[in-house]
């Protein structure tokens, strides 16, 4: 493992070298790759010096232990500090063992959510909105910028589906495992006798396409204007600002009907498009790497039940990773899921590293 960060970090004081040549500098694009090559490597790097420096501490503290004309005492807090040495190593050995991981060019860009209502009628749309409030709590703790895209809403304050996009630092790193199918299990507002009903929601998470990603055609498209309908105070049912837009070789439709401006709402319907065609695309590319994904959490299906809220039990579970927290409350109205979406991250990686085979 050591050969592999020592060939990073020769490559980091390559690339450091070369963003001072004025050839360098005067390509703008040349430049700017460089430097995300660069930055890309610098927690590798950086780890790297760590580990070198203790091991020469180590290797200091071993020599003073067996110094015969070391003083006693000395010698013994060489050897705690030898203790102390290779639990830091071997700790910093684990953290570069994660950064040598295979990384997934998704997981810097910015994402869109679509929550949708499943089995459990009006249930199932009230536990949409209790979603996307959850994830809005969440996206604010982290200081990610949210901004619906789309909602259908329900007639007692519910959603049959809505779409939100998130920008941010590692938005999508943070929420891909959240895709896949939510069971919620309560009493709902409209049971008269006390019973507990199941519902089930699901989510899709869509990195966000750039252009770079996903080429359309303008041909390919149908672009139709309705009337706005729903909330929205006096511009509703006023004029065609609401959009439509189907892509016809997959059959894929999106809607946005938020702003005011047909034009607004139409980037925003584009932007839709291009991640949920870019999410196509990366389906299309599954079958390739089927062995590898036996290994992730999951497989990102939306027919598979990922997660349990009980309510009557205060009780949330994770069923790919056998993860249960007493926290319901504070996750679902606090957004605190920094613990399932940890705990999610940690196995994955510990997934990839058994599949990688690095040590």
């Amino acid at each position: 493992m050591l050969d592999k960060l020592e060939k990073i970090t020769n490559r980091y004081e390559e690339i450091t070298t070369l963003l001072s040549q004025p050839d360098v500098i005067s390509d703008n694009m040349r430049f700017q790759s460089l430097s995300k090559e660069q930055a890309k490597m610098l927690p590798v790097v950086e780890v790297f010096h760590e580990i070198v420096a203790k091991q020469k501490e180590l290797e200091d503290n071993n020599h003073m232990m067996t110094d015969p004309e070391e003083d006693p005492e000395m010698k013994e807090l060489a050897k705690e500090e030898v203790y102390r040495l290779k639990e830091e190593i071997d700790s910093l050995s684990e953290k570069a063992k994660v950064l040598l991981l295979p990384k997934n060019p998704d997981d810097q860009k910015n994402t869109i959510i679509e929550i949708r209502a499943g089995t459990g009628g009006n249930e199932a749309g009230l536990f949409v909105a209790d979603l996307y409030k959850m994830y809005m709590k969440f996206a604010e703790l982290n200081r990610w910028k949210t901004e619906i895209m789309h909602a259908n809403s329900t007639e007692i304050g519910g959603y049959k589906e809505i779409a939100v996009s998130v920008e941010g630092k590692d938005v999508y790193s943070r929420l891909k495992f959240e895709a896949g199918t939510h069971r919620v299990q309560r009493v709902p507002l409209t049971e008269t006798q006390g019973r507990v009903h199941t519902s089930a929601v699901t989510v899709a998470v869509l990195p966000e396409a750039e252009d770079i990603d996903i080429e359309i055609n303008n041909s390919d498209l149908r672009i139709d204007t309705y009337r706005s309908q729903g909330a929205g105070g006096q511009h509703v049912n006023t004029s065609d600002s609401a959009i439509r837009i189907t892509h016809a070789p997959t059959g894929i439709v999106v809607t946005c009907q938020e702003e005011r401006s047909q034009l607004k709402n139409k980037n925003k319907a584009m932007k839709h498009l291009k991640a949920k065609l870019y999410e196509k695309k990366l389906e299309e590319t599954v079958s390739e790497e089927a062995e590898l994904r036996k290994n992730m959490i999951g497989s990102g299906d939306r027919s598979e039940r990922i997660r349990t809220y009980n309510y009557p039990q205060g009780r949330i579970t994770d069923h790919r990773i056998g993860l249960t927290l007493y926290k319901l409350e504070e996750i679902m109205t606090g957004g605190d899921l920094n613990a399932v979406v940890d705990s999610l991250i940690a196995h994955h990686q510990a997934d990839l590293l058994k599949a990688q085979n690095i040590s």
